[in-house]
C-alpha cells in the first residue's frame, strides 16, 4: 500500500496535497496496490482528496497536530504507516516535508530520496526515481531497496489528476506526541505560496528602488502569478524575504517565470532554472540570464513591462 501525507495548513488542503495524492495513486498503479491519503489535525473536506486518487482518508483529529512540530508529525506517520502496512510513504517536498521526511525514514528503516521529479519505474522489487542534482544541471537516478520506501514530491512535478470522486474520512488514532509547544503564528496570507505559483513574475535591482514595484505588481495581478524577488533586493529590505527566491532562498518551478531586470548570477538560477518556461526583461543584451531564457527582451523594463501589461489586459478582455 502507498500512503500519502496529505499537508493542510491551518486546515486547508492545498494544491501540493493533490499532486502528492496523484503521485501516490500513480505509484499505487505501478505497485498494483491501493493509495490512502493520512491527514493530521482538523481538516477541511479531508474527503476530497479522494478525487485525486486516495481509495481511503485517513485523519488523526488531535487539535495538537494544528501546529507544526515535526517530531509528532513524523511519529504519527510512522505509527499509521505501520498499522497500514505501507510500503511506500509520499510526502511533499516542502518546508514540512524537509523536516518530516527524515525522521521518518529513521523510524520505518527506510531508504530515502528527497525531492523526486517524475514516476518511479520498477527493477525487481526495488523502486527507481530520479531527482535534479547540482543545482538542476544534471538528474540522478536512485534505487530504493528497503522493505519500505519513503519519497518527498518536489512541486509542479505532477499536474493535479481528479480520477475518482471524494471518500468518506475514517478517524484513526495515535500515542504520537510532540515536545514543542506553539506560542504564535505568524504567516502570510492572501497570495499563492512561492513553491505552489504556476506563475511568478520577478525582479531585481534593476527596478533601482522599492517605490518602482508597481508595475510588477500589477503585471503579477494581470497574469494573476505571485511576485518574487532576488536576494539582494531582499537583503536591501526592498521585499519581503519570503519572496527570495535562488539557492539561498525558494526554489521553485512554475510553469512561467518573468525575470524583470535581474542579470541572473548562477545562485538565483539555481532555484529557478527548473521552470517550464522562462522569460527575460533586461537592458544589459550581454546578461547572463539570456543564456537560459526561452524567450528574452532587450529593453528598458519600465518601458517594456506597463507596455507587456497593458497587451494582456486587452488580449484578456477580448478572450
Amino acid at each position: 500500500m502507498v500512503l500519502v501525507f496529505a499537508e493542510s495548513p491551518r486546515g486547508n488542503l492545498k494544491k501540493a496535497a493533490f499532486e502528492a495524492v496523484t503521485y501516490g495513486k500513480k505509484t499505487a498503479d505501478i505497485l498494483g496496490v491501493s493509495c490512502v491519503a493520512l491527514t493530521l489535525g482538523t481538516v477541511k473536506n479531508a474527503g476530497e482528496l479522494g478525487v485525486y486518487g486516495a481509495s481511503k482518508v485517513l485523519n488523526i483529529a488531535d487539535a495538537a497536530f494544528d501546529h507544526f512540530d515535526s517530531q509528532a508529525i513524523a511519529a504519527a506517520v510512522a505509527s499509521v504507516a505501520q498499522q497500514q502496512g505501507a510500503t511506500v510513504v509520499v510526502l511533499s517536498h516542502t518546508s514540512t516535508g524537509k523536516s518530516v521526511a527524515g525522521r521518518l525514514a529513521v523510524r520505518l528503516n527506510a531508504g530515502l530520496v528527497s525531492g523526486v521529479n517524475s514516476l518511479p519505474t520498477m527493477n525487481g522489487n526495488a523502486l527507481r526515481v530520479k531527482k535534479s542534482v547540482f543545482s538542476g544541471k544534471a538528474i540522478a537516478e536512485y534505487e530504493i531497496d528497503s522493505a519500505v520506501k519513503v519519497l518527498s514530491l518536489m512541486g509542479n512535478a505532477v499536474k493535479p489528476e481528479a480520477t475518482g470522486s471524494a471518500v468518506a474520512v475514517e478517524n484513526v488514532s495515535t500515542s504520537a506526541k510532540g515536545r514543542i509547544r506553539v506560542k504564535d503564528v505568524k504567516t502570510q496570507e492572501g497570495t499563492v505560496p512561492l513553491p505552489e505559483a504556476e506563475i511568478v513574475v520577478s525582479a531585481g535591482r534593476g527596478m533601482k528602488d522599492p517605490a518602482n514595484w508597481g508595475i510588477v505588481e500589477d503585471l503579477a495581478a494581470t497574469l494573476g502569478a505571485t511576485t518574487a524577488c532576488s536576494r539582494p533586493v531582499a537583503d536591501s529590505h526592498w521585499r519581503p524575504h519570503h519572496e527570495h527566491v535562488g539557492q539561498t532562498g525558494i526554489a521553485i518551478r512554475p510553469n512561467l517565470y518573468i525575470a524583470i531586470g535581474i542579470s541572473g548570477a548562477i545562485q538565483h538560477l539555481a532555484g529557478v532554472n527548473n521552470s517550464k518556461v522562462i522569460v527575460v526583461i533586461n537592458k544589459d543584451p550581454e546578461a547572463p540570464f539570456f543564456k537560459a531564457a526561452d524567450y528574452g527582451v532587450v529593453g528598458d523594463l519600465f518601458d517594456i513591462v506597463p507596455r507587456l501589461n497593458a497587451s494582456l489586459k486587452k488580449f484578456k478582455a477580448a478572450h
